[in-house]
């Protein structure tokens, strides 16, 4: 009682993304519960709505009635809110609009980009007036902390704004989206990994760096309960769960798939997810004569049934701000195979509770697998492991504490 009376007192908190829920940012919805059951009222916003298809879970849809979308604006709300914030506040007004343009990128069509970024952020700072938020988190360093940024600035010095930065796609090229500028505007930086903030840090003078606060993205054990028996025999059966898109390194792994093939190693693999790369994926499958099932996007309280049939799962990514999916892999006793990039050794102990190699290399990838596949007590061991640093290392309560201790 005394943690959740002691944050109850806080003020009420706006959480922003460029699009919630999102199927692959599950993550987020998990956070989001996490800081209510510890007493914060938190308010979310979209600045678009996501389509009906893409609500795969009730936790999903439940969410989806409780968030605010920015777009489309209804015609008349977006009118009397830039109306009310020129007049009462005409040189925070400019002074917002003129801060957006200053960032833009240069050319008209950026400059465009920002004055509709300036115009969400209006409509923001209204609704939070209206609600009386004054405190703004942004999950991601795209459009959506722009806009939280934004609407602070126009809310003037009572308000305040933080964003978390997951990486690693914002990473690569930080000039985008403006890294240097939102770090020392934002109150406080969230970052889900160690090299994460390392990588923010070189982008912003050390007088910065105490802002950038570690806290790792949690899942739900309870939710990830273990099977009371693992499937056993031949094939093995493999699973990997992700965005079929280039960066997650799944031609990679249907290169080692046909490896162990060849080595008279059979396997059942699953991938659960979809994107751009599906059909091409599908075609590499079959000219490679294996035994792959594309199950498609799911839901998180659709995902159990899949870690709980499987015997390992692999994660050939080739970049990954910290890798969610391992951590739900280890959190159902699953030995895990994945590459060692960024974030990923800060979830996987290789040796331990599972096995890391080297991106984009087919024959290691192989190698790890055919290692898992020949010792299921090695698998079962890693499984436990996994199991034991989720509960101790990655669990969504403490991680909300830690989060609501920082808000």
């Amino acid at each position: 009682m005394y943690w959740r009376d002691a944050v109850s007192d806080r003020p009420p908190l706006a959480v922003v993304c460029s699009r919630y829920p999102a199927v692959s940012h599950a993550f987020v919805v998990r956070e989001v519960r996490a800081l209510r059951e510890r007493g914060l009222d938190v308010h979310t916003f979209t600045v678009r709505r996501p389509s009906q298809a893409e609500l795969l879970s009730a936790v999903d849809r439940e969410e989806h009635r409780g968030t605010v979308a920015l777009l489309p604006p209804k015609p008349l709300r977006l009118v009397a809110a830039h109306a009310r914030a020129l007049v009462t506040r005409p040189l925070r007004y400019l002074g917002a609009l003129v801060n957006s343009l200053r960032l833009s990128t240069g050319g008209a069509r950026a400059a465009l980009w920002r004055l509709f970024y300036f115009a969400e952020a209006v409509l923001l700072w209204d609704e939070c007036r209206r609600r009386g938020v004054r405190r703004l988190h942004a999950h991601f360093a795209n459009v959506g902390s722009d806009v939280a940024m934004l609407a602070a600035r126009l809310g003037g010095p009572e308000w305040s704004w933080s964003f978390t930065m997951h990486g690693c796609t914002e990473l690569f090229d930080e000039r985008p989206h403006r890294l240097p500028h939102k770090i020392r505007d934002a109150q406080l930086v969230v970052c889900n990994s160690d090299f994460t903030r390392s990588q923010l840090m070189k982008l912003v003078e050390g007088g910065q760096w105490d802002k950038l606060e570690v806290v790792r993205c949690g899942v739900d054990p309870a939710a990830l309960e273990p099977p009371a028996r693992r499937p056993g025999g031949d094939p093995l059966r493999v699973l990997s769960v992700g965005r079929l898109v280039p960066g997650k390194g799944h031609r990679v792994l249907l290169d080692a798939l046909a490896r162990l093939r060849d080595e008279g190693i059979h396997t059942v693999t699953t991938l659960v997810g979809d994107g751009p790369e599906r059909e091409s994926l599908e075609r590499v499958a079959a000219e490679l004569r294996l035994d792959v099932r594309f199950a498609g996007a799911a839901g998180q309280d659709e995902l159990r049934p899949y870690y709980a049939d499987a015997q390992l799962f692999c994660l050939p990514t080739f970049a990954e701000g910290l890798g969610v999916v391992l951590i739900e892999a280890m959190a159902c006793a699953l030995p895990v195979v994945s590459t060692r990039v960024m974030g990923v050794p800060e979830v996987v102990e290789d040796g331990e509770t599972g096995l890391l190699v080297s991106p984009g290399r087919p024959d290691l990838l192989a190698g790890a697998l055919a290692r898992l596949a020949l010792a299921p007590e090695l698998r079962e061991q890693m499984g436990a492991a996994g199991r034991r640093r989720a509960l101790r290392e990655f669990d969504i309560g403490r991680q909300g504490e830690a989060l609501a201790a920082l808000f």
